[in-house]
């Protein structure tokens, strides 16, 4: 009995640090985990139950994509020991239920739509393409914990474009991503569209990422599409380019 006591004045503790502490402290942890790159603005509520903008920034700190964000945990799930956070991103009909516990963080069959111009944040080499479009992330599984990520997500991009170019779409492409702990594993492949997309690459643990990618235009679209892979890629032939991401 004693310790079933304590173990119940442990928890309403931790509830009520969770419901008081404010939810800035999400800001600040999204700020060093992802160097910066992170951030949750006007946030609003406490740790149990907020809201705020969620946006992604380039290696300046300058903002280049915002999404609104609200969270709530499930009371019930305490009883199992962990907690389950309802997360909402851009009022979508369909919340993500992120489980955290004392040795990690899961979600699972979750999705996000960002607009393209996400990704030339997230790899900075894309940056002066100006894309447009949008980039569909579908997270099967991932957990984050002390040893380690473990997951698999799809990215695709879709009605994908440049504000470089007048061929627009270009096509819609899709890289499936693998982590094992060990290695993050990625492949290109292009879904359709008339500017063909491949490649492979790798991440391991401690090391920068290596992409090697190529892309090919057909004869009708070469003037046009050209001097637009110029500007970041290598040219190994007519219509043929060569672009690597380190």
């Amino acid at each position: 009995m004693r310790w079933m006591l304590l173990g119940f004045g442990i928890g309403a503790y931790a509830i009520g640090l969770m419901a008081t502490a404010p939810a800035t402290l999400v800001d600040a942890g999204l700020q060093r985990a992802s160097d910066g790159r992170l951030r949750l603005a006007d946030a609003q509520g406490t740790l149990w139950s907020g809201a705020g903008q969620i946006e992604m920034r380039d290696a300046g700190g300058r903002t280049g994509a915002v999404q609104s964000l609200a969270w709530l945990v499930r009371p019930a799930s305490l009883l199992r020991g962990h907690l389950v956070y309802e997360v909402e991103l851009d009022q979508a009909a369909r919340r993500i239920p992120v489980t955290l516990s004392f040795s990690r963080i899961e979600l699972a069959d979750a999705e996000f739509t960002l607009p393209a111009a996400a990704l030339g944040l997230a790899v900075p080499t894309l940056a002066p393409l100006r894309l447009t479009g949008d980039a569909r992330l579908h997270v099967e599984s991932l957990s984050v914990g002390r040893s380690g990520m473990q997951g698999n997500a799809t990215l695709q991009w879709r009605a994908a474009g440049s504000a470089l170019t007048p061929v627009s779409p270009l096509g819609e492409y899709e890289v499936r991503l693998k982590d094992d702990g060990a290695m993050v594993q990625a492949s290109l492949r292009t879904l359709q569209g008339p500017l063909q997309l491949d490649g492979t690459g790798s991440w391991a643990k401690g090391s920068a990422p290596v992409f090697l990618a190529t892309a090919r235009i057909p004869p009708q679209y070469q003037q046009q599409l050209a001097p637009l892979l110029r500007l970041i890629a290598v040219e190994r032939g007519a219509g043929s380019f060569e672009l690597q991401v380190k």
